[in-house]
């Protein structure tokens, strides 16, 4: 081995002469200071000189530390550099085991001998001494010293603390399970020049060094906390390494060293295909080297596939598609272009190399190796890429990296963008030997266009994923700039945060992407999933509730297949996290309700009394155990809220239709709850002679005008043999608390949360005497107090009164009986009177909250019912059948009451209230802020309301709201006048 100074150096040429001469002269002052005359004669030489000079202009790095310490460079002359980093490496290994060594005195150690190899390199690299693969390697080399001596010092630091026993405290790391393997550049021997090292760090349980195998995990991550603190941290001697944990399994829930055992179930069950990429490089680095070499081996069969079934095609496919976008990361260019990850960058290349490798190495074992250039080579070998390809990539691959490793040297960062600036860009291309900076763009340009030309070829059969869209990367743990440029594009607001939440679906932390084919077809379904959401006005949003959907699911392929394969379920899906936030709550906590929506025929068949009756028995079973049926009924129930409430979201239903449909999964719900409590009540107390039993419907549920939010307004009347006295069971009870009891079981069945949610919130409040009443009434104490006590109020409430559940022919008599007591002679003035009244009254203690109150402002719902139960009241209805619906009562107003245009225009009020409210209760849990809708909400209430735009809907709901209170006033007061 040469001197370095007696070798030829490649001259290079500074960018300011004259700053140039004067650095060489501090450089000189500093020789002196230090006493270094070996280094102060060699300078009076003039290609040492030349060359020193130029490096100290071109690299503020080396000339900071250069001027610092000047004895670096004074060993060169009279040792061969290659020998003097020999002696630094072994300086490194040995700091470890120093006498009276502390972390702090290893830090600053290694800090001072890393700088000097550093250096050194720099000075071989520039000088033209090393070429590509010799400057990586040292790199690597040095970066290896630097760990295994913090390893080895942290090893013995353990085993006197008692926290692990070493075989050997000599040889620390044989057999002492701490296993640290290096990944990326680490692993492969190319390093950069300013590199993070990318480690994982796993714990061999079975070794004897190994105390408490309970205890390794919290004992091993705390050692990789501390190696992680001397390698990184900066200090006033600067920093040894950064240091990156990431590439280990699943980072964001995995601590930092991970149990052989497990990291190899994750890599056998949830291991990504980047993942498989990442592990061609994967080599021990330090630690029990030997039980890295068996975890790899053990990995083998992951990564290497021997035979190329269709899963694992499809594997490398979707890694092509995903490195095929990294195209889209800028044009070509020559400033501010990342050689790193830009079109025709080094990743380019490194990718092209390792999709073939992971193709054919699980047949060829000689293609399993680390290092681009030589498994180029081998490619080439194997004829898995033609000659040209190899030298082109191989030629090219070499200029990028010495390009990378330039732009390093500049102040020691880890960059990998070209400047932008003329000085800076300038500087590059001196490095790089370049005396003009056109000379050095045209051929870095050729460089790109050569890579690029191969790496299109490659991926010409791989489907685009970011054609239309741009950049969407997903793969490793960290952003790709080109992807949130896309996401930002597509309307996201926040798009790192949407990245960091699709990292995790490809992590496979839920139950429903733990597979591989589901992680396959959500990767499938990734683009148009963020092309739909982002066409929402809250992406992040919306985006943000699908994740709480997927958290939720027990498994995710046949959601994930049924949404690629049906666009407009994909849209509809889209629409419930974007649009209807109450509805995306109900999967989110139900995930199981969204199951319905996989029958292709749910959007053709009308949910109907009879449709819903035989899948609820159906449902049901041969179940007969009491809880059993409550929980079946409220998963039913909830299921199929869910279903009418997407029928009504779609468009296939209209808010009518919707309020029948809700109400009749009511009827059948509470009917099934009354027979399940009434059986189980009679296993302890019997039965009551003659006792029967019948529930009424009220307010809107006996209306048939249920929204997807509605409580359920109920009157339990019962009636038994006159001298019954008790029931006969175990526990006797009188007929009255029998009763009562029995109802109280009942609103508990209705309405008790459990783990299935509740059936329905129940509101008695209707009955006789209100609150003060027994939740029970006889028929007979009924039908006496409407006919002698019941207010106005009670009696426009009982037009909306129908039976629902219970004894059939009970049912057939309080109906008849209701007909009767409706049907009793009334003064219609003092009614018209107290309807006024009553409506004035609500007005005041309860005003309307905005314009979209549509029940409480005036001219709104409630003076509608309020009409119709007036006329319901006073004979003013023309049908041959009391109807309880307000639509069908407004509908037949008889015309010396309401001229017929009176009537049509509150019907089509109603029906738009009923539109509106429907959508509005089935999307929102609150009530409707126009400055503030959930995306997509305010188009829903365009469609209810057939109308172009929000602004026209609320002046068209002014203008309605305007006329009903008109007829309103007009209606009651000819009443009134009319008595």
């Amino acid at each position: 081995m040469k001197l370095f100074f007696t070798q030829k150096l490649k001259p290079l040429i500074p960018i300011n002469t004259a700053m140039a001469a004067e650095l060489l002269a501090d450089l000189r002052d500093s020789v002196v200071q230090a006493d270094c005359p070996k280094l102060a004669k060699q300078l009076d030489n003039q290609p040492s000189a030349a060359f020193l000079c130029a490096v100290l202009e071109l690299s503020p790095f080396l000339r900071e530390v250069l001027l610092r310490r000047p004895g670096i460079i004074e060993t060169l002359c009279e040792t061969p550099l290659e020998a003097r980093l020999e002696q630094v490496f072994s300086e490194i290994s040995a700091s470890s085991i120093s006498d009276g060594v502390t972390e702090t005195t290893l830090m600053a150690a290694l800090r001072r001998m890393k700088q000097e190899a550093h250096v050194l390199i720099a000075l071989a690299d520039l000088a033209g001494l090393f070429e590509t693969a010799q400057t990586t390697g040292w790199l690597t080399r040095m970066a290896e010293a630097c760990i295994r001596a913090a390893v080895c010092f942290l090893l013995r630091d353990a085993d006197e603390s008692g926290k692990i026993k070493l075989p050997d405290r000599a040889k620390p790391e044989t057999g002492c399970g701490w296993i640290v393997l290096g990944m990326g550049k680490l692993g492969a021997h190319e390093l950069n020049y300013s590199s993070d090292i990318d480690l994982i760090v796993f714990i061999d349980e079975t070794s004897k060094a190994i105390g408490d195998p309970l205890d390794c995990v919290e004992t091993f991550s705390r050692l990789t906390r501390r190696l992680v603190r001397i390698l990184q941290d900066r200090t006033a001697d600067g920093y040894v390494f950064r240091v990156d944990l990431r590439l280990r399994p699943d980072p964001g829930s995995t601590p930092l060293a991970i149990p052989v055992e497990a990291a190899l179930n994750y890599y056998e069950g949830r291991g990504q295909n980047w993942e498989r990429a990442a592990m061609i490089k994967a080599r021990p680095v330090a630690g029990d080297i030997e039980a890295g070499r068996k975890v790899l081996a053990e990995l083998a069969p992951y990564v290497w596939r021997k035979y190329l079934d269709y899963a694992a095609i499809a594997d490398v496919h979707s890694i092509k598609r995903q490195i095929h976008a990294h195209r889209g990361l800028g044009d070509i260019a020559v400033r501010g272009h990342n050689v790193k990850l830009g079109r025709g960058g080094i990743r380019e290349i490194e990718f092209f190399v390792q999709t073939q490798q992971l193709i054919a190495g699980g047949r060829f074992p000689e293609l399993r190796g680390s290092q681009t250039v030589a498994m180029l080579g081998r490619l080439a070998e194997r004829a898995w890429i033609t000659p040209d390809a190899r030298d082109a990539l191989g030629q090219r691959y070499a200029f990028l990296r010495d390009i990378e490793h330039r732009i390093q040297m500049i102040a020691d960062e880890q960059t990998h963008v070209l400047p932008e600036d003329d000085e800076g860009f300038l500087r590059v291309a001196r490095m790089m030997g370049y005396a003009k900076a056109e000379d050095f763009s045209k051929d870095f340009l050729a460089a790109l266009a050569t890579v690029e030309n191969h790496y299109a070829a490659l991926f010409e059969q791989a489907p685009e994923l970011g054609s239309e869209t741009g950049n969407l990367v997903f793969t490793g743990d960290v952003d790709d700039p080109g992807t949130l440029e896309t996401l930002s594009k597509l309307g996201f607001q926040r798009p790192s945060d949407i990245c960091r939440v699709i990292r995790t679906w490809h992590f496979g932390r839920y139950r429903a992407t733990r597979s591989a084919e589901a992680r396959g077809r959500l990767t499938e379904l990734t683009p148009a999933l963020l092309k739909a959401f982002g066409e929402t006005k809250r992406a992040d949003e919306a985006l943000l509730r699908f994740d709480e959907l997927l958290k939720g699911l027990p498994a995710g392929i046949q959601l994930f297949s049924l949404l690629q394969s049906n666009p407009p379920l994909l849209g509809l899906l889209v629409l419930i996290m974007s649009a209807a936030p109450r509805l995306a709550d109900i999967i989110t906590r139900k995930p199981h309700v969204f199951d319905g929506l996989l029958d292709p025929a749910i959007f053709a068949e009308m949910p109907t009394r009879a449709y819903l009756e035989e899948r609820l028995e159906s449902f049901l079973g041969n179940g007969r155990l009491y809880e059993d049926i409550l929980d079946r009924l409220r998963i039913f129930a909830a299921e199929h809220r869910f279903l009418i409430g997407i029928r009504l979201l779609s468009g296939a239903i209209d808010g009518q239709r919707a309020g029948r449909a809700f109400s009749d999964l009511a009827d059948l719900m509470i009917g099934k709850a009354l027979a399940a409590v009434l059986e189980e009540f009679g296993r302890r107390h019997g039965t009551v002679a003659g006792g029967r039993v019948c529930i009424l419907g009220m307010g809107k549920l006996g209306s048939r005008e249920l929204t997807a939010g509605s409580d359920i307004d109920l009157i339990l009347l019962y009636d038994h043999d006159e001298d019954a006295e008790e029931s006969d069971g175990e526990k006797q009870l009188a007929p009255s608390q029998y009763y009562i009891r029995m109802t109280q079981r009942l609103i508990a069945a209705l309405s008790a949360p459990t783990a299935e949610g509740v059936l329905y919130e129940v509101d008695l409040r209707l009955r006789p005497s209100g609150n003060k009443g027994p939740v029970a009434t006889h028929i007979a104490a009924f039908g006496k107090y409407q006919r002698k006590d019941a207010w106005t109020w009670e009696h426009m409430a009982l037009t909306r009164a129908r039976p629902v559940a219970g004894d059939e022919t009970l049912l057939a008599h309080i109906a008849s009986e209701v007909d009767a007591i409706l049907a009793l002679p009334r003064d219609a003035a003092k009614t018209a009177k107290d309807v006024v009244e009553m409506r004035a009254l609500i007005e005041k203690e309860k005003p309307p909250r905005n314009l979209w109150d549509m029940k409480l402002k005036p001219g709104g719902i409630i003076d509608l019912e309020f009409l119709a139960q007036f006329a319901a009241l006073t004979g003013n209805v023309e049908t041959k059948r009391r109807s309880t619906a307000t639509e069908d009562i407004l509908a037949h107003l008889s015309h010396s009451f309401a001229e017929p245009s009176v009537s049509d225009e509150l019907v089509d009020a109603h029906r738009l209230y009923t539109r509106l409210s429907q959508t509005i209760r089935l999307c929102l849990t609150g009530e409707v802020e126009s400055d503030d809708l959930p995306p997509g909400f305010a188009d829903l209430l365009c469609r209810a309301a057939d109308l172009p735009d929000l602004q026209r809907v609320e002046i068209h709901l002014e203008q309605v709201a305007k006329t009903v209170r008109k007829h309103f006033d007009a209606l009651l007061r000819q009443a009134m006048r009319k008595a």
